[in-house]
């Protein structure tokens, strides 16, 4: 991927297109033309948990965040479990939907949980009925079993107990591609429902294990060793969850045509726009532009940031190339929500930097998600782009959702003194990559 940064400079100031739903992925699936796109580790995978073996499952983007032991839950034994706790050495989960969360009435722990930063774990739970004291693996077996159950209820379990349950977001990995949600849409390729149980891996020192010590564990077991990033692969080759719900032309105000397509999707339940300007059709690179909604900065011109004006430039660029897509993301405040967004602006009005903001309030420094982006950019016939972007992590969430960034072109506004901290704070604490010299080297400065 070329990186070399073509800047643009301002002044200061499982589902069908059609229907909108998706089948549940079955192991059925597997046939000679779905193997171009799944490799023969998904393959044995699904296999694996589909006779109640496990796998090894590790996220090959996010080497740091270690890997798991994972099994269908409703082939669950108790030798499973102890094969869990003995050899992974972690906590035995219970990943589920938020639908079977419900369901069985168990609270998530946090809220809002902020999903890109860790699981959304459930108050431990227990089989109402069948166990003693609910922490063997033959008890927490039970346990599983019950909870994931076909007709399961809150009569079926109690709390607290022994296993922990994991939500999963609606959408599995197209929405969150960690762990639980890849485990849990294994097991449902495999035709063993969405429930899944895993274990984190653990080394001999407690800490997580490395990409070499799960591969030697996955050796000694003989068990398939499967990245996450093979699943989302499957599902974004053999799945459209996005819809066009609406679409006509219209003139932009900042200059230039476009053809406005809104989307839904039953994952996030918010509408996103895409804005295309000229003929995106053929293998070509496409200019893109994925924007997150700021409605402070975008409609109101607010100066505490530099959203309105990357917008702008994205605008005044492709209009002027004649050739593009901006995907308008709801995705405001970074992922939090308009308000949390405005609390987070009066904690900065005491001092805090924005990113110190969204952790006051309990969220991780960045929400953000781009999977409904790139099916947004598939519905649109685009593979790849060339990105407009300032921010790094937009490009790595767009590769490992399988859209091709072959170049990244850097849309950066001159800085003024109402967001210059700001900008200094997306440099610094964010990775974004902005020029240095223009905000005064590395010298730290207050947030806006």
């Amino acid at each position: 991927m070329n990186t070399t940064a073509k800047g643009t400079k301002a002044g200061p100031g499982g589902k069908s297109a059609q229907a909108g739903k998706t089948k549940p992925l079955r192991a059925a699936v597997f046939s000679k033309q779905s193997r171009a796109f799944a490799g023969a580790g998904l393959e044995a995978a699904a296999a694996a948990v589909a006779s109640g073996a496990v796998v090894v499952l590790y996220d090959e983007n996010q080497p740091q965040a270690g890997g798991y032991l994972c099994a269908s839950a409703r082939k669950i034994s108790a030798e499973t479990v102890n094969l869990m706790v003995v050899e992974a050495r972690g906590l035995v989960c219970l990943a589920m939907s938020e639908e079977r969360m419900r369901r069985l009435a168990i609270p998530v722990l946090v809220a809002e949980s902020p999903f890109l930063r860790g699981h959304a774990f459930g108050a431990s739970i227990e089989a109402s009925r069948g166990v003693t004291t609910g922490i063997s693996a033959a008890d927490r077996a039970v346990t599983i079993g019950a909870a994931s159950a076909a007709g399961a209820g809150p009569a079926d379990i109690v709390m607290p107990g022994h296993v922990f349950p994991i939500q999963v977001r609606s959408g599995g990995v197209l929405v969150r591609p960690d762990a639980a949600a890849a485990a849990s849409d294994l097991c449902d390729l495999a035709g063993e429902s969405d429930c899944a149980v895993l274990c984190a891996v653990l080394d001999g020192a407690g800490e997580l294990a490395s990409i070499e010590l799960l591969e030697a564990l996955a050796t000694r077991l003989a068990a398939p060793m499967l990245a996450v990033g093979e699943i989302v692969a499957h599902r974004l080759a053999t799945e459209l969850v996005v819809e066009r719900v609406a679409e006509r032309t219209i003139e932009s105000g900042f200059g230039g045509t476009f053809r406005a397509i809104v989307y839904r999707n039953d994952f996030d339940h918010h509408e996103h726009m895409a804005l295309v300007a000229g003929d995106i059709c053929g293998d070509e690179p496409v200019t893109v532009r994925a924007h997150s909604q700021c409605l402070t900065g975008d409609v109101f011109g607010s100066t505490r940031c530099d959203c309105g004006d990357q917008l702008r430039l994205a605008i005044d660029v492709i209009s002027s190339e004649g050739r593009g897509v901006i995907v308008y993301m709801h995705q405001e405040g970074r992922g939090i929500g308009l308000a949390n967004k405005v609390l987070a602006y009066a904690l900065q009005d005491l001092g805090r930097d924005t990113v110190e903001a969204n952790l006051e309030l309990g969220f991780g420094e960045d929400l953000r998600d781009y999977g409904i982006t790139a099916q947004i950019l598939k519905d649109l016939g685009i593979r790849k782009v060339r990105l407009l972007t300032n921010n790094p992590q937009k490009v790595e969430s767009l590769e490992r959702y399988g859209v091709k960034v072959v170049e990244r072109r850097s849309i950066e506004a001159a800085p003024h003194d109402d967001n210059i901290g700001y900008l200094r704070t997306k440099r610094r604490k964010l990775g974004h990559l902005l020029d240095a010299s223009s905000l005064g080297g590395d010298t730290d400065g207050e947030d806006s």
